[in-house]
C-alpha cells in the first residue's frame, strides 16, 4: 500500500524547482537528502523514483530539487504527480493515538455496548474533518456508514478494533 507524502503543484524557477504540496506530518524526514520517492504520474502513465537533491520551505509548501529535473521544462512535466512512499516503511510509533489510515483500514468496527457493525473500509480526510467509512453487511446487502471521526462518536481506536458511539439512527437504513 502506497503512503502519499506529497503532490507536486508546479515548477518553480528556472533551475527545475518543483512545489510540493505536503501532504506528511514530518516533512524534514520524507523529503530529506538522499531520501527516494515513488511518483505516481498523473493520467495512470506508470510510475518514476525521484531522489531528493534539496528541499526548503515556502509558505506552507516545500520547494523541492529532484534528480534528474534540472530545468522549468522538465519540472513543468511533474505537475500533478503524487510523491508516495511504501506504507510498510512507515510507523506511526508508540503514541496509541496516533496512526496511519492503512494500520487500521479492514478492522472490525463495533458499538461501545459491543454490538458488532462492519469493517472500517477507509477514512476520508475532508475539509470539514476526517470521517470513516464503514461497511456494513455483505453482498448485495452491503451499504457503507459515514461517521465522524470525532472522539465523540469515536471514543476507542487501536490497530485492533474500532469502537464507535453512533447518534440514534445512524446506522440505521
Amino acid at each position: 500500500m502506497d503512503l502519499a507524502v506529497g503532490r507536486i503543484v508546479k515548477s518553480h524557477g528556472v533551475r527545475g524547482e518543483v512545489v510540493v504540496d505536503v501532504r506528511t506530518d514530518d516533512p524534514d524526514a520524507r523529503f530529506a537528502p538522499g531520501t527516494v520517492l515513488r511518483g505516481k504520474l498523473p493520467r495512470g502513465a506508470g510510475e518514476r523514483s525521484f531522489g531528493v537533491v534539496a528541499a526548503r520551505d515556502h509558505g506552507d509548501r516545500l520547494l523541492v530539487r529532484l534528480e534528474g529535473v534540472d530545468d522549468r521544462t522538465a519540472a513543468d512535466d511533474l505537475r500533478g504527480v503524487l510523491l508516495v512512499v511504501d506504507a510498510d516503511s512507515v510507523d506511526s510509533g508508540d503514541d496509541p493515538d496516533e496512526f496511519y489510515d492503512h494500520e487500521i483500514i479492514g478492522v472490525p468496527v463495533r458499538t461501545v455496548a459491543g454490538d458488532e457493525v462492519g469493517t472500517l473500509a477507509d477514512v476520508l480526510h475532508l475539509p470539514g474533518g476526517d470521517t470513516l467509512v464503514v461497511a456494513v453487511g455483505e453482498g448485495d446487502a452491503r451499504r457503507e456508514v459515514l461517521v465522524p471521526f470525532v472522539a465523540e462518536m469515536v471514543p476507542t481506536v487501536t490497530t485492533e478494533v474500532v469502537e464507535i458511539d453512533p447518534p440514534d439512527g445512524l446506522l440505521d437504513l
